[in-house]
């Protein structure tokens, strides 16, 4: 039998011709719909109004997001009354600095008392001359919690400095560290990591980005100073006449003398001085209710309907193999998309920016396929399967071993929004990303259409009422209420956010996981198939990290990065604390360790140690932040609690420590699929998810396994 590849996104070569394929046919059919179709592209969410409440709830119980959510309004001093069309600190794009509270403006009715107020002609505009459509950000209440912090330095040498790199993150805490990010809500520096953008050819289009090591705190404000910058000589650089004059108390607007006289009072508190400033100024991260207020909306109102039963579903096709039974079918979801949920629709919004039910089309028809053992003495486990790239539900047919074995079922849903279907939408998208919300918005229903399937699993009179889920006794197959979650590659990417918002199941494992697609898309292998699209689109290397950062915006409301700080700690109003298994492959050329780490912090995960052979990584302190996991005490039943790291080492060489993808010939073979040959990965994966205990398979010795 071939070989289950478990912690995989199926990225074979084939796959991979398929995607570049669809792409390009996708480009040139986009590419024949005429000059003027382009020009006239709107958001087709661009009339609603702003997001400015959370969510209302439909069973007169409370839906904050998380309880101990912070209400943090902006010092008085510090509040800028009208935002700027662009910032005069930094002239090289419209933008810059980034993320920056001068591009926000007071707003009582959000969690932070801010929403971010982007001008529509600010943002980078494509080569057709159409600017990024803000208005989905701007229903916001502040920025990314993965946000790179962006500004535009002139001949900066981050060595020369003493800029705290990608691997020797400790030194960005340093008293005298060059780069401070000050976290003045908790009082507190928060750790980073700063680079060049190596993706641009010459120093006017190479960007500072400054990389917080772990999700930035959920509406907090956040102040940004840049002090004793040098060249390449060692000498000084100096600030420019714009932060002179706000040094001076004239900046313009004059008006925003007030949120300086703040930013230097703070940073001045915390023993930075004004004397080597090169540049400082604020921003503020979005709250929980803005990041995760539509999902939980959208979760809380099906739900409400179901009314604690199973949702409709409807068993298309079932084959049986000696021990294995495959089932096809769909369930039905409410539809919170316009037209039919196809790739091109976005979310229907009410008055107040909710997502609400599509009166047209009530329901979207979510196709499962199930791998179900035969054989099994009893009802068994089931996995819902998150799959990987671009992908879809027929992926689940990689943990057909466990169904063979009679170990445990596996179900999945094509994940819409990043499935097959999309691929074509996607080539349209990278081309203009005022349609961006075209692919966010449908992540979201696939989110939903993900808890609905393990609602379908779980529930008594679910998928064990119908006879393909049941043996010729008439007895069930699957184990109701006993639902674990696998998400690998873009599962893990996502599953994070699924897991956070779920009632249907406790345990998750992510393999070779991240947070942050701006963050580890330039980073991956897989993006040059996708980045030829997007570069013709926008051609200024700045523009193009701007734009990634925009579009995050929208992508944290149905990836990891905006529910990081309540999937294992702090849960969501009607959840509990998942308790998580990330399983990285060193050296990853899919997901860029880098973001694995950021993933792993943000959730406090405890990492296996030792977790790489002296000299493998290229970190001062590898995983630095992490505390040792405690293989003892996680060792027996149910043991397992909060998150946890293992790291496998396929003997890859060490990944690029810049923003580059490791594509050429010196990094060698891909690890980013070796798991799925690795019987020790799947025992300890399917432990944790089973057993819920940890199992050092690895005898306390770093875990190598075969060469990639």
């Amino acid at each position: 039998m071939r070989s289950a590849r478990f912690v995989d996104v199926c990225h074979s070569e084939p796959m991979r011709q398929r995607l570049i394929s669809l792409l390009c046919i996708s480009l040139f059919v986009a590419g024949c719909s005429g000059s003027d179709a382009a020009s006239t592209a709107t958001s087709p969410a661009s009339n609603a109004p702003p997001l400015s409440t959370a969510p209302v709830p439909t069973d007169g119980s409370s839906t904050s997001p998380a309880a101990s959510q912070p209400t943090t309004t902006a010092p008085e001093d510090a509040i800028l009354e009208e935002a700027l069309t662009c910032d005069p600190l930094d002239e090289r794009a419209c933008l810059l600095p980034w993320p920056n509270d001068a591009f926000t403006e007071p707003d009582p009715t959000t969690a932070t008392g801010r929403r971010l107020a982007i001008e529509p002609d600010s943002p980078p505009m494509n080569v057709a001359g159409i600017p990024i459509d803000v208005t989905d950000a701007n229903r916001a209440d502040g920025f990314s919690p993965g946000s790179a912090i962006l500004a535009h330095v002139p001949a900066i040498d981050l060595q020369a400095t003493g800029v705290a790199a990608s691997t020797d993150i400790g030194a960005s805490l340093r008293d005298d560290a060059p780069i401070v990010l000050l976290d003045t809500t908790a009082g507190e520096r928060l750790a980073y990591w700063a680079e060049l953008d190596a993706q641009a050819a010459t120093d006017d289009e190479r960007l500072l980005m400054i990389r917080p090591a772990a999700a930035l705190p959920e509406g907090h404000r956040i102040v940004v100073a840049l002090r004793g910058l040098r060249d390449a000589s060692g000498a000084p650089i100096a600030p420019t006449e714009a932060f002179l004059a706000a040094l001076d108390g004239t900046p313009e607007p004059l008006e925003r003398a007030r949120a300086f006289r703040q930013i230097f009072a703070d940073l001045a508190a915390n023993d930075v001085t004004t004397d080597d400033l090169y540049l400082a100024w604020d921003f503020t991260v979005a709250s929980a209710e803005s990041l995760s207020g539509r999902l939980l909306a959208m979760r809380d109102t099906a739900y409400a309907a179901l009314d604690g039963g199973a949702p409709t579903f409807t068993v298309t096709e079932q084959s049986d193999d000696g021990p294995l039974r495959t089932i096809e079918g769909s369930i039905d979801v409410p539809n919170f998309l316009s037209s039919d949920g196809s790739p091109g629709s976005t979310l229907l919004l009410d008055d107040t920016g909710n997502p609400q039910i599509s009166t047209d089309q009530p329901t979207y028809p979510a196709r499962f396929r199930c791998v179900v053992p035969l054989a099994a003495a009893s009802p068994v486990p089931t996995i819902v399967y998150g799959h990987g790239l671009l992908g879809s539900r027929a992926e689940v047919d990689a943990l057909s071993f466990a169904a063979v074995t009679g170990t445990a079922a596996a179900c999945a849903t094509d994940w819409i929004g990043m499935s097959t279907d999309d691929i074509g939408n996607l080539a349209t998208i990278l081309s203009d990303l005022s349609r961006f919300n075209q692919q966010a918005d449908r992540m979201l229903q696939g989110q939903l259409n993900m808890q609905f399937l393990g609602r379908a699993i779980n529930a008594a009179d679910g998928f064990s009422s119908a006879a393909a889920f049941q043996a010729t006794s008439g007895s069930p197959l699957l184990a109701a209420g006993d639902t674990v979650f696998v998400g690998n590659s873009q599962g893990g990417v996502l599953g994070g956010a699924t897991s956070a918002v779920t009632t249907e199941w406790k345990r998750a494992v992510l393999g070779v996981p991240g947070a942050n697609y701006s963050l580890l898309l330039p980073r991956s292998s897989d993006w040059p198939q996708f980045q030829s699209i997007f570069d013709a689109a926008y051609s200024d290397p700045v523009d193009r990290v701007l734009a990634l950062q925009l579009i995050q915006l929208l992508w944290d409301r149905g990836e990891n990065t905006g529910y990081l700080q309540h999937l294992t700690d702090d849960p969501y109003a009607g959840a509990e604390p998942k308790d998580v298994l990330l399983i990285a492959a060193f050296g990853d050329h899919q997901v860029a360790n880098v973001a694995t780490d950021f993933l792993a912090r943000s959730i406090n995960a405890a990492v296996y140690q030792p977790s790489l052979a002296p000299g493998r990584s290229a970190d001062v302190e590898p995983q630095w932040g992490l505390a040792r996991l405690d293989v003892a005490a996680s060792s027996s039943a149910d043991s397992v609690r909060g998150g946890y790291l293992v790291v496998w080492d396929y003997g890859t060489p060490a990944p690029p420590t810049v923003n580059l993808p490791p594509t050429s010939p010196e990094y060698g073979n891909d690890p980013h699929g070796a798991g799925s040959s690795e019987q020790r990965v799947l025992q300890q994966a399917l432990t944790f998810l089973l057993d819920g205990r940890f199992d050092d398979v690895c005898s306390g010795a770093p875990c190598v396994g075969a060469p990639a």
